[in-house]
């Protein structure tokens, strides 16, 4: 890969900043995990640092970004708190959405960070249209879509390469290509390992870059989204990158070995672009340090805020879910499945079904979920 000159002092200070963020709310988020203060899946970005940084650092404020279900680093990237990401994650109220979307659905809207997504491979399609609403409208708007590489081989991938192919959609499509699809390695999951060649067939060219190298990232991706956007059309770009911890917090990482992690460990994004703005004096030792303690307190109030949100109330269970039957309050609760029943005199509200949240309340009251 190439080797870049260091952008201006602060930008430089600010990526190395932002990494080092991401990698403490990871390990951070493990431990609280391993204490049963996160529910559901948990899968840490631990060593894709500089996918993120990089891929982030050129995008543009009106540029949209939709990740997996490896989003946290992510939201932090694009400018959001990590105080809503971790109450997030601890399903509390004060989370990004609310406790709704947990781990992997990471929203924000106002950021234009268009989500995690907890379906491998289904975050494409809905690049592709994002993108899509960006020609209508006529606006320089581009996409950046990030999925792994496993998902290159979901169905989702060539459909929606061939689309933005066909109507020339301002759109990156950036396989993060961390050696393994869940547990099984590359060389055994794809034909072609040269996941950037794979659009090819769909008339879309790729491009590739070291996804440990937060400059690489930049510029490669820089270029792309210049592509997008001024020649609109789509782009593949391949970052070869590794995670240092398993696929998610159930992963026992039996498919590869100790020595293996250890080699990648070599080329830690954070340790490697340290280093190098120390041998350049943009920093020196001891305001690295600094940085890095600066990183652990702000997660330390990260995890305080999410600690004292309150858990959603149960007469909120229902909010903003679709549902039909009169077993559920509220007023767009329309049964469509039986016009019978389902006109608008029969709109069932919260008076008539408050039972089941005011059940559940008295239960929690009385500690009988423990």
């Amino acid at each position: 890969m190439a080797d870049h000159p260091l952008p201006e002092p602060e930008v430089a200070k600010d990526w190395l900043a932002s990494m080092l963020l991401i990698r403490r709310f990871e390990e951070r988020a493990g431990e609280m995990y391993a204490k049963a203060k996160v529910g559901g899946f948990l899968h840490l970005a631990i060593g894709e640092e500089a996918t993120i940084v990089g891929a982030v650092g050129a995008m543009r404020e009106r540029d949209y970004l939709i990740s997996t279900y490896r989003s946290h680093g992510h939201a932090l990237a694009r400018g959001t708190s990590p105080d809503p990401v971790m109450a997030e994650l601890f399903g509390k109220e004060g989370g990004l959405c609310r406790g709704r979307g947990g781990s992997m659905h990471m929203f924000d809207l106002e950021r234009r960070f268009m989500g995690g997504y907890g379906i491998v491979g289904g975050n494409l399609p809905l690049a592709g249209g994002f993108a899509l609403a960006s020609d209508y409208l006529g606006t320089e708007d581009v996409t950046l879509c990030q999925f792994g590489d496993g998902a290159s081989n979901q169905g989702t991938f060539g459909e929606t390469l061939n689309l933005a192919a066909l109507w020339k959609l301002p759109v990156v499509f950036m396989v993060t290509n961390n050696r393994f699809g869940m547990g099984t390695a590359l060389e055994r999951h794809s034909a072609v390992t040269d996941l950037h060649k794979r659009g090819e067939g769909f008339g879309v060219p790729g491009m590739q870059c070291d996804g440990m190298d937060v400059l690489d990232m930049f510029h490669v991706t820089g270029e792309a989204l210049r592509i997008a956007r001024e020649e609109r059309r789509p782009i593949l770009v391949e970052a070869l990158t590794y995670r240092f911890r398993g696929h998610s917090m159930a992963d026992p990482e039996e498919y590869r070995t100790k020595e293996q992690v250890a080699e990648w460990r070599k080329r830690d994004p954070l340790i490697t672009f340290g280093d190098r703005l120390v041998a350049e004096n943009v920093i020196d030792a001891a305001t690295r340090e600094q940085m890095d303690a600066d990183a652990v307190a702000r997660i330390d109030a990260a995890v305080a805020f999410a600690d004292s949100s309150p858990f959603p109330s149960p007469e909120s269970l229902y909010d903003n879910v679709y549902v039909t039957g009169g077993q559920i309050r509220g007023w767009y609760s329309v049964d469509t499945l039986h016009p019978e029943t389902g006109s608008p005199d029969n709109i069932v509200t919260q008076s008539e079904t408050g039972a089941v949240p005011q059940a559940m309340t008295q239960a929690l009251e009385a500690g009988e979920d423990q």
